[in-house]
């Protein structure tokens, strides 16, 4: 059953079996949210923990969020990458373990973080306008600075970090019968000439932020936690390079659930191949990507369409009300009228219970939907699995 209002208690009715609440949310803490554009490009660091420490109203608006739909686990997106002493603990401390607006405060005894590509300076002018700027739309992944759009996970199960891999550092050009974007003539027809020199490709990390495998233990089973954050499908030009390179970044996961098509993976530490076909997972994240609408054909159709993955099309009413005009609101998860963010299962795990979170009207909570400054322009996908 598709709920199409939020539950708080799915599953805990007596007799249900018991759940646990796995949810993506695209917070959109990113500097944008606190800067100018014009203060944007003078930066060097992330502004996050400063305003962590400044009791922020958008801040506590997810932190509301995050205890009103109370997700066991929890991929948080553009959530900067820096120390946790500066940044997620904070964010644990005075805000998730603080009541919001009556909400019972929440507490994640577990977290991940990582670097991510966005931000970290490249020696090219890889937009070729003639400047090689380092950050920016020229940074590996496009950010003013180190760790910008980052991702964290929470969770109050066992995180077993020690059997974690990351690809943040796996080349695009690694990838078999990868998409490469050509510079096209006056005509926006493609020339014979790359994008991105041989260069600049022996060392473009396919992954705009990062990818990960981050194994949970929840009792005597153990899920992979698939997350991720391609780039968005835009932001370029005719040459389409972001398009494919979301394409591929889609893919890369696509591929790790796929035995026969992971040999070429391989992760920071150097170990090849994919998921076993017995392990559970769950893909994760802003996928950048709507299924019939991307930068390029069947973008998200590559994970949707997969037969390890059960796609249980997470809805809401705050969606269909928020675009009545459009077919398939009701998946929505962005203000921007897109479906974009996925909480993904293996078809193994059962699901008892999915939704977006996106109150109406005077629904609980409503008021942290009516602008991005409230909290984010995305919202929280979950989904309830029998344990």
């Amino acid at each position: 059953m598709i709920p199409t209002s939020f539950n708080a208690t799915a599953g805990s009715g007596k007799g249900e079996p018991e759940t646990i609440r796995v949810a993506t949310f695209n917070v959109s803490m990113d500097a944008s949210n606190y800067l100018s554009d014009s203060e944007l490009p003078q930066l060097d660091k992330s502004p996050v923990p400063e305003v962590l420490q400044q009791d922020h109203e958008q801040i506590r608006g997810i932190a509301e969020i995050l205890q009103r739909v109370r997700p066991d686990i929890v991929l948080l997106n553009e959530f900067d990458y820096v120390d946790k002493e500066i940044g997620v603990n904070v964010f644990q401390e005075k805000y998730l373990s603080v009541s919001q607006n009556g909400q019972k405060a929440i507490e994640y005894p577990y977290a991940y973080i990582a670097p991510v590509n966005t931000g970290v300076p490249s020696p090219f002018d890889l937009n070729r306008d003639g400047k090689a700027q380092g950050t920016g739309i020229d940074a590996w992944g496009f950010g003013w600075y180190p760790g910008q759009y980052g991702m964290v996970i929470l969770s109050k199960y066992p995180l077993l970090t020690d059997k974690a891999r990351t690809f943040q550092h796996f080349l695009w050009k690694d990838m078999p019968g990868r998409h490469i974007p050509y510079v096209m003539n006056k005509q926006e027809q493609p020339t014979d000439e790359p994008w991105y020199s041989d260069e600049i490709m022996a060392q473009y990390p396919l992954s705009s932020k990062s990818h990960w495998d981050i194994p949970v233990q929840v009792g005597d089973k153990v899920i992979h936690l698939l997350a991720a954050h391609p780039v968005p499908p835009a932001f370029d030009g005719p040459e389409n390079s972001n398009g494919m390179r979301n394409y591929d970044e889609i893919r890369l996961f696509a591929d790790y659930l796929t035995p026969g098509k992971d040999n070429y993976i391989y992760d920071d530490e150097g170990t090849r191949g994919g998921l076993e076909q017995n392990e559970s997972f769950i893909v994760m994240g802003d996928m950048n990507a709507e299924a019939g609408s991307g930068g390029v054909d069947g973008a998200i159709e590559q994970l949707l369409q997969h037969p390890r993955v059960n796609d249980v099309k997470p809805q809401s009413r705050g969606g269909e009300q928020h675009s009545p005009d459009k077919q398939g609101s009701q998946y929505h998860t962005a203000a921007w009228r897109k479906r974009v963010d996925y909480v993904l299962p293996s078809n193994d795990l059962i699901v008892k219970d999915a939704g977006v979170f996106w109150p109406v009207g005077d629904e609980a909570g409503s008021r942290l939907m009516q602008k991005r400054s409230a909290s984010s322009d995305h919202r929280m996908v979950w989904l309830d699995i029998v344990k």
